[in-house]
């Protein structure tokens, strides 16, 4: 299970569900949280701003991020959920939690697992720039980015409620 949260809900959300592996995306002015209860190495820390493109001194993701992402949910065994925040928990969070049901659920139709997604959350608004990174290292050849176009924005939201997606 992948629970997707916001900063200020990391670390009630993590203590409730177990988790035993998180990924943290913030951007460079907001320090990353310490996750005592976890092993070394079962924290990703990706810093970037919420941007779809570099410009006006704020920068986006990087393939690089994008690949540390994709390794990182690689390397999860999947016996204890997974928690995935950014600071609101509405676009960077729920493009690694896509990123995760693409990864973990190949053989799904991208328009479907997007449509999970947005069942899931109604305010999720996945980044595109991850998603398109993504959508390249997996050779989904635009589905990604396509399916996440179909759902849209969601809701206005100023801060995502937390919400859990299955990977199997």
């Amino acid at each position: 299970m992948i629970i997707v949260t916001s900063l200020r809900d990391s670390h009630a959300q993590l203590a409730a569900h177990q988790a035993k592996r998180a990924i943290s995306i913030l951007s460079p002015d907001t320090p990353h949280p310490d996750f005592p209860s976890l092993a070394q190495g079962q924290h990703l820390r990706l810093t970037f701003h919420d941007v779809i493109a570099d410009g006006g001194g704020l920068e986006g993701p990087k393939m690089r991020d994008a690949e540390r992402l994709v390794e990182f949910i690689s390397a999860w065994d999947q016996s204890a959920p997974l928690l995935i925040h950014c600071w609101a928990g509405i676009s960077r969070s729920t493009a690694a939690a896509f990123t995760a049901m693409c990864l973990l659920r190949k053989s799904e139709d991208e328009m479907d697992l997007a449509s999970e997604l947005r069942e899931a959350s109604p305010s999720a608004t996945p980044n595109r720039l991850i998603v398109s990174q993504v959508d390249q290292i997996l050779g989904r050849d635009g589905r990604m980015v396509k399916a996440v176009a179909a759902i849209g924005r969601g809701a206005d939201a100023f801060e995502g409620r937390p919400f859990t997606v299955r990977v199997r």
